[in-house]
C-alpha cells in the first residue's frame, strides 16, 4: 500500500473522529495514530530504542 493511500485513510479515519466525536476525540485518534507508527517503524526494524535517546554530537566550530 502506498504511502498516500495510508495517508488519506488516516485523514479519513481523522475527519471521522472529528466530526462525529468532536475535538477530544479528534486528538485521541491523532496521538493513537502517531503512537501507532513509531511501534510499526520499530517492529519493522526502521527504528532502534536509541534513536530517541542519543545524545546530540557537539559541533565545536559552529560556535567560532
Amino acid at each position: 500500500m502506498s504511502m498516500a493511500v495510508v495517508g488519506m485513510i488516516a485523514g479519513m479515519a481523522l475527519g471521522f473522529a472529528g466530526y462525529f466525536g468532536g475535538f477530544p476525540a479528534f486528538l485521541l485518534v491523532a496521538s493513537l495514530g502517531t503512537i501507532g507508527f513509531f511501534v510499526g517503524r520499530f517492529v519493522d526494524g526502521d527504528l532502534e530504542p536509541g534513536d530517541f535517546f542519543r545524545v546530540r554530537d557537539r559541533d565545536d566550530d559552529r560556535r567560532r
